[in-house]
Formats: C-alpha cells, sequence, structure tokens
C-alpha cells in the first residue's frame, strides 16, 4: 500500500493548483479537528479508498491540501479540515492606552474567559478562544462584561490556523467542543473540484461514517 508523505500543493492557496484540479477527479480525506494536528494517520477518502499518510513531523495541514495528482489518471487526493470557527478578541483598541489601563481591561477580559474555563492563545493584540459552548452563549458572555476597547468575532478555523504554532493550534482545537452542524449531508462518493464560499471552510455533501479517521497507520 502506497504511503503519502508530503504536500504537492494546495486548492486553497494557490491558483496554479485550483486551474491544475479544474476537471479532476478528487477524492477527499475530511479530517476531524483532532486528526488534524497529526502528521500520521489514516484517512479514509469519499471513495471509500484509505490513505496512509506519514507526513514529515511538525507538519502543519491545511485546508485543501493535495496529497496525491496523477495528471496522466485524471485523479487527485486532498485533504479536508473540519475545524470550529474561533473567537478572536481584539485588543488593537487598548494598544495606546497609559499603562494601567491595559492592564485593567486586560485582567478583566482573562477573568471574563477564565471564570468560563475557556483555554485562549494571546497573539500580539489578538485572543483566540476555541469554540466550547454555543456561539451565543460565548458572544453573550463578553457583551454582558462591557469591556471597553476590545472587539470579538468568529472567524474560520482554517483561516486563523497560518497564524498559529503547532502547539497552540493544537490547544485550540485538539480539544474543543463540536459544534452542532445545521447542514443537510448526503452520501458523498469521489467529486469534483468546487467553490468553497461558505461560512465554514468549505462547502462540501458527504456522509459523516463515510469520511472517518484513526489513529494510526497499520
Amino acid at each position: 500500500m502506497k504511503i503519502y508523505t508530503e504536500v504537492l500543493g494546495n486548492i486553497r492557496k494557490s491558483d496554479e493548483w485550483r486551474q491544475r484540479l479544474a476537471d479532476t477527479e478528487i477524492d477527499e480525506i475530511f479530517l476531524d479537528q483532532w486528526t488534524a494536528q497529526k502528521s500520521r494517520f489514516l484517512g479514509k477518502g469519499l471513495s471509500g479508498k484509505e490513505y496512509p499518510v506519514a507526513l514529515a513531523r511538525h507538519t502543519q495541514i491545511a485546508d485543501g491540501d493535495v496529497i496525491e495528482f496523477d495528471e496522466a489518471a485524471g485523479k487527485a487526493v486532498v485533504l479536508r479540515l473540519e475545524l470550529n470557527p474561533v473567537l478572536v478578541v481584539n485588543l488593537e483598541g487598548i494598544a495606546d492606552k497609559d499603562h494601567d489601563t491595559i492592564i485593567r481591561i486586560s485582567l478583566e477580559l482573562g477573568h471574563a474567559i477564565g471564570n468560563q474555563h475557556w483555554p485562549a492563545v494571546v497573539k500580539g493584540t489578538k485572543v483566540y478562544v476555541p469554540l466550547t459552548v454555543d456561539k451565543k452563549v460565548m458572544m453573550s458572555v463578553l457583551e454582558t462584561h462591557h469591556i471597553p476597547g476590545i472587539t470579538f468575532e468568529f472567524e474560520k478555523g482554517c483561516d486563523v490556523i497560518p497564524y498559529l504554532a503547532p502547539h497552540e493550534t493544537r490547544r485550540l482545537f485538539g480539544g474543543a467542543g463540536h459544534e452542532s452542524h445545521s447542514h443537510e449531508h448526503d452520501h458523498g462518493h469521489i467529486v469534483h473540484y468546487h467553490e468553497h464560499d461558505d461560512s465554514g471552510c468549505h462547502a462540501h455533501m458527504h456522509d459523516h461514517e463515510d469520511c472517518h479517521t484513526s489513529d494510526s497507520i497499520h
């Protein structure tokens, strides 16, 4: 059985790869949040075929990574990430305040997040908080505290990953709860390339039972 050891390109980041795969039959492997942090796993495509993946250590998988492309056969294999959204709190609005104000507001925010036992990652003037409960509940918590000078909104998980180190990614996605899905699912098989324009990382039709991964390569 062939083992897939490298990422050839990415159809979300590269116009060239989008064009190359425009008329290609694509087998998509959907990875949950935990599996997406690994470099070794056994993925199962929507076709039902299994793909042993063994990438270099510390490889950061991205939504749309191409691990197989057979131009002659017109076939490719693409990794898809199913990541929860992330609450991003922006503190840029208080960056020019006096030290006492910055400390006070930062402590108020820390209290609001810590009191809910939410994990968080701080990068520059932004605080990333994984989705652990309903979005409306998380937004309500911050709105209730009325912390001046901050803004907050949910962003796509796959759009946040490029700004994070691997250990920070694991903190946000490795143990986060799963948001309930509100879209319809159908039994998926091999699909052709399509645009990704929904509120998540991708638009797709698949059956959860047909799309799974295991922890190790056998």
